[in-house]
């Protein structure tokens, strides 16, 4: 990535060779929407609201300078000069207010990355997403990702405006997805379809995603947060969005009528009574320096104000959070310097309104699920099928197939998980057997070998500049390496991040791995640091390193007698013949 202090230089400057864009002369102009007239002067800033205080830090001085918001305006300026000429500042952070993320592993191709509210899309929007895809041929692919999204990789600049058109015309969006934002807002996958769940969350995070954007268009209200901010709302009691992990979250729970807890062995009159709502948990966070697990704030509010406290807490954060030290910016960081108490007082100022105290105890009682495999909805008939996508990578055929099954067999929609897999819903049980006949059901299967079944990644080197390492063909490789010799008897959960700001949640897997840099011979390696005991479900509890700067090339006996000594795996045979070979590519020095 560009040197912060290179941005900075050209921060409002354009390279020699390119004209300026044009500039708007109504002055009064505000709105992020941009449907009134000509392109924002480049200069602009819309962020009128929480102080940048932009001698805090390189970054806050950039978003002070001029907010993301109004590349909007200038994105046909922009396709026209192309990227060599665009200003960095604007290439390398700005645009990732609208979803862009310039990757300098692969120069003139950006990545995508939507929003979708609790992970739901409908065939037509794959189908959308798989022709953008398909229109860079090989170099051309896509993400799910930990937080029920899809990024879609290789798009370049020129395309962005007829890209945006499309996305307009079906209802998706990706603005307010990168830097200082709240990012993709996630739900229980199996929302109106468990017949155990307690809320349908679908609806209550689109309107918080509505809140947040502008219902689509882009909030200046909110681009302008310390750092990012993650918002999580569970519905079903297996905690299937890894509430902990995030920075806001709402945990179902119940309070009598009139406001005081169910007690246990309530009878049914009593048990009528009691009202369905949300404890809630902040603080929740990973990044280089720290990893912390969320907090509880002692409310709790019924799913009417889920939106309206969401945007409190966003307030607060905007207005009080610390924007010195970008590695110290998180709302877990607030908390610890006023303490939870000034913390919930401050949001019931900003509410205005006192708050109800936590329920006794929430309903998070079910080890977590990971949905794949075949199961019937609450919708009597209809079932819904869990697919396994290893590594969450999918290719435009791929996403055209899945569009197409999800309407043949099921109702048009499509659901992402945050282990990188999918749902497809409302399949009649006349049409689960050719559903499972399909030749993308093999592929990516509802039965996947137990070490496949837990593996996620997150994008690693090939696209990613902050990864140390390769991580998704690597963590391929590795698993089936280690599936030729091991017989293992149920799930385990492998996380492969890149680097310490763990996109790929190492802290919450079963076995963890960080890239790193080590050494081997006196050469600098690719290398791993590994994590354990992590746990998800009802008892969640972040894990911990346990090795560090395992060189990747001598992993794969490490790994196997992690498995054999603490996960009950059988080795299959004596004969090291036997063994599945992998690239040297993917296990020596990069």
């Amino acid at each position: 990535m560009t040197d912060a202090g290179e941005i900075l230089a050209k921060v409002g400057k354009t390279k020699a060779d390119a004209t300026e864009p044009p500039v708007s002369t109504d002055k009064t102009q505000r709105s992020a929407g941009g449907s009134s007239g000509g392109a924002l002067p480049q200069a602009q800033n819309l962020t009128d609201a929480g102080d940048s205080t932009p001698g805090a830090n390189k970054f806050e001085r950039i978003k002070a300078a001029k907010d993301g918001l109004v590349l909007k305006q200038e994105l046909d300026y922009l396709a026209k000069i192309g990227w060599e000429a665009m200003d960095e500042a604007d290439r390398d952070f700005r645009l990732r207010v609208l979803g862009l993320f310039y990757r300098t592993v692969t120069p003139g191709k950006f990545m995508l990355r939507m929003r979708l509210a609790n992970g739901v899309i409908t065939s037509g929007q794959m189908r959308v997403l798989a022709e953008i895809v398909q229109h860079y041929g090989d170099e051309g692919n896509a993400d799910i990702t930990t937080r029920q999204n899809i990024q879609l990789r290789g798009v370049r600049i020129e395309d962005v405006p007829e890209i945006f058109h499309k996305l307009h015309q079906i209802g998706l969006t990706s603005v307010q997805s990168g830097v200082d934002n709240v990012r993709n807002i996630t739900g229980s996958p199996l929302a109106g379809l468990d017949p155990e769940e307690l809320i349908d969350t679908r609806g209550l995070c689109r309107k918080v995603q509505d809140m947040i954007t502008k219902n689509g268009e882009g909030n200046p209200a909110f681009t302008n947060l310390p750092r990012k901010f993650n918002i999580a709302i569970a519905g079903c009691r297996d905690n299937s969005v890894h509430a902990e992990l995030n920075d806001l979250a709402f945990i179902p729970a119940f309070k009598r009528a009139g406001g005081a807890e169910g007690a246990e062995g309530a009878g049914e009159e009593e048990f009528s009574e009691r009202r369905i709502g949300f404890n809630v948990i902040v603080g929740g966070m990973f990044s280089p320096k720290r990893y912390a697990a969320a907090v509880p704030l002692n409310v709790w509010v019924p799913p009417d104000d889920v939106v309206a406290l969401s945007e409190a807490i966003l307030l607060v954060y905007r207005n009080h959070g610390l924007r010195a030290n970008r590695q110290k910016s998180r709302l877990m960081y607030l908390v610890d310097q006023w303490g939870i108490e000034r913390f919930r007082a401050e949001v019931e100022n900003q509410i205005g309104h006192s708050l109800e105290t936590a329920a006794e105890k929430d309903e998070f009682l079910w080890d977590k699920r990971d949905h794949i495999g075949v199961y019937p909805q609450k919708q009597p008939g209809l079932n819904f099928v869990g697919m396994h996508i290893p590594i969450g990578r999918v290719y435009a055929q791929d996403m055209f197939d899945l569009a197409r099954m999800a309407e043949v067999y099921g109702t048009g929609e499509i659901r992402f998980t945050v282990e990188q897999n999918l749902i497809i819903p409302n399949i009649p049980d006349s049409r689960l057997e050719p559903f499972l006949q399909e030749p993308l059901s093999e592929r990516f299967s509802v039965n996947p070998d137990n070490l496949m079944r837990g593996l996620v990644s997150c994008t690693g080197s090939q696209f990613c500049g902050f990864a140390l390492i390769e991580t998704k063909n690597r963590a391929l490789a590795f698993v089936k390496a280690l599936e030729a010799e091991l017989s293992v008897p149920r799930p385990i959960r492998i996380h492969w991040t890149g680097c310490p700001n763990s996109c790929g949640q190492p802290q919450v897997a079963d076995i963890g791995l960080m890239g790193t840099k080590g050494r081997k011979n006196g050469q600098v390696v690719e290398a791993v640091d590994i994590w354990m005991e992590g746990k998800v479900g009802h008892e969640a509890e972040l894990g911990k390193r346990v090795m560090k700067g395992i060189p990747c090339d001598d992993l794969k006996p490490v790994l196997r007698d992690l498995l054999i000594e603490h996960f009950g795996a059988i080795p299959k045979s004596t004969d090291r013949s036997t063994e599945y070979f992998i690239p040297p590519a993917l296990v020596d020095e990069q």
